[in-house]
């Protein structure tokens, strides 16, 4: 069986995709499996990372802003998705996949399309409570239309075609267990509090975690704390670290570039403080670990704050406003939470329904079905 799928821009596209690849590898070791992106996207490097073929396309964003450089960029996007159509049919030409797998991202419409219009059996995942655009542009002609949130299932026309099937995370957010991953990270028996907000950080809630660690810090750290900057933020918040006189190697307090064994620091977290684009969400959830959630207010269609609200409606997480949140606070939601042991319990238990745990081996079954 041959498989393209295509996605690109986040991880929260790109990792699913690489997920559900690697179950149909299990599955069916002599299936071929290729990957279609855009050119300088993060794709280029997660995907031949993971062991698969990748192939760019030219990709291009929408701007809603009516402005001289919106409508500019809107223009020469025409022009990008032309060519990346036209290079989409090359492919499947070629490749002649037997289906075609879409995640997610403006990089995973033109292969979608062209599969649609070539009558290869397409198939789009939705990650997010409310639809991208090139999600809500594929449905149209798609066979069957996955999501992650049955909420988010509500939005498409052709119910017929609509199947929940959660989102794939990586097994070891599922399986790795507290014990060992807490022995193996060294911690003592204060509670882990673990706060990430993406891989470029973002600026307000680098500050207001400044402030949080300050408040830790004066209060005798009653718990230990694993914080990552992401790139932007690991250029200057070391100096503000400084400048408020807070001791980030020392006592429990620990601030990172990246989390890179998140499975593993996730596992032995008390309580989580987070964004909550969809990989998060899932990944929280899987986990099972309480968590506060900050939703980016800089996302199209505030999906953030809608992805934390399932989860806030489901008993599963506490929501605060970045227009609302302080280090202060935070602290005192964290400090309360930590405090409840019953209700961070209830919390947990919520998260762990609400998650779909063989989400990748769903999706391989669908995928196997349409190929046949």
């Amino acid at each position: 069986m041959k498989v393209i799928f295509t996605c690109g821009g986040t991880g929260g596209h790109i990792n699913p995709a690489i997920a559900v690849a690697n179950i149909l590898k299990e599955r069916m070791p002599e299936s071929e499996i290729l990957f279609v992106g855009a050119k300088g996207g993060m794709e280029e490097q997660l995907v031949p990372k993971a062991g698969y073929q990748l192939v760019g396309l030219p990709a291009s964003s929408f701007s809603r802003k009516l402005t001289p450089s919106g409508i500019w960029h809107n223009l020469t996007g025409v022009w990008k998705i032309g060519s990346a159509l036209h290079g989409a049919r090359k492919i499947i030409q070629e490749f002649k996949p037997d289906v075609i797998v879409g995640t997610g991202g403006y990089a995973s419409f033109p292969a979608l399309r062209m599969g649609s219009i070539m009558g290869v059996p397409v198939c789009v995942h939705e990650a997010n409570a409310v639809p991208g655009l090139a999600t809500k542009l594929a449905a149209k002609k798609a066979d069957k239309i996955l999501v992650n949130f049955a909420e988010s299932g509500k939005a498409y026309p052709n119910q017929d075609r609509v199947e929940v099937v959660g989102m794939p995370v990586r097994r070891e957010f599922i399986y790795t267990r507290r014990e060992d991953a807490r022995r193996e990270l060294g911690l003592d028996d204060r509670p882990l509090i673990v706060s990430a907000f993406g891989s470029l950080g973002a600026r307000e809630m680098n500050k207001a975690m400044a402030e949080f660690m300050k408040i830790e810090q004066d209060r005798g750290i009653p718990y230990q704390h694993i914080h990552a900057t992401g790139s932007f933020g690991w250029k200057w918040m070391p100096d503000l670290m400084k400048e408020k006189q807070v001791n980030v190697s020392f006592g429990g307090l620990d601030m990172r570039e990246y989390i890179y064994n998140m499975p593993t620091v996730m596992a032995a977290a008390d309580l989580i403080i987070s964004r909550a684009g969809a990989s998060s969400c899932n990944e929280i959830a899987a986990a099972g670990v309480p968590c506060i959630m900050i939703p980016s207010p800089n996302v199209t269609d505030n999906h953030q704050e809608k992805n934390a609200r399932v989860l806030e409606k489901w008993g599963g997480c506490e929501v605060i406003l970045e227009s609302e949140c302080t280090g202060e606070r935070l602290f005192k939601a964290a400090s309360d939470l930590l405090e409840n042991s019953e209700k961070r319990e209830q919390m947990r238990q919520a998260l762990l329904r609400s998650s779909i745990p063989d989400s990748a081996e769903r999706i391989c079954d669908i995928i196997v079905k349409l190929a046949r």
